[in-house]
């Protein structure tokens, strides 16, 4: 399992964006709705056959900037990075991550999250206010557009 790097404030930028693949675009898909620039509910993470439902309590969510920036919530701590969109290619850098403890549920859905999204690059798909991003093995992460709460 992967660790994920704890927050180090601005010292620790240089070193994301030289890890960060990909470029900032308008974040437009193609024919689909526009990615960045929107605040997205994450509702629910699958990992091979396995569907996690998001904790209600976690309000997991995350926004893709037109900056070329991520941030938002796991499901128990947030996280920011850097993100790269091109067509429908959006690449994640490595996560800078809080470092809370939460119940045994909240950990577990945020880690398969984190997994799907850490150093990533996934396909997205955006239709109708929903996201689907799709990691080269098949795990998905299902999002909602609306404001997290």
């Amino acid at each position: 399992m992967k660790r994920h790097k704890q927050w180090l404030g601005a010292a620790a930028i240089p070193l994301v964006v030289a890890c960060a693949a990909g470029k900032a675009d308008s974040g437009a898909m193609g024919a689909s709705e526009p990615v960045t620039g929107v605040d997205w509910r994450v509702e629910r993470v699958t990992v091979g056959d396995e569907d996690l439902a998001a904790p209600a309590a976690a309000s997991p969510h995350l926004r893709i900037g037109t900056d070329g920036s991520a941030a938002g919530n796991l499901g128990c701590n947030r996280f920011s990075a850097r993100v790269g969109v091109d067509g429908d290619r959006i690449t994640f850098g490595a996560l800078r991550t809080t470092k809370m403890a939460c119940d045994p549920g909240r950990m577990s859905f945020e880690r398969a999250l984190a997994k799907a999204l850490d150093g990533q690059t996934l396909t997205g798909a955006a239709e109708r206010g929903r996201l689907t991003l799709t990691t080269g093995h098949g795990d998905r992460v299902h999002l909602t557009r609306g404001t997290p709460e």
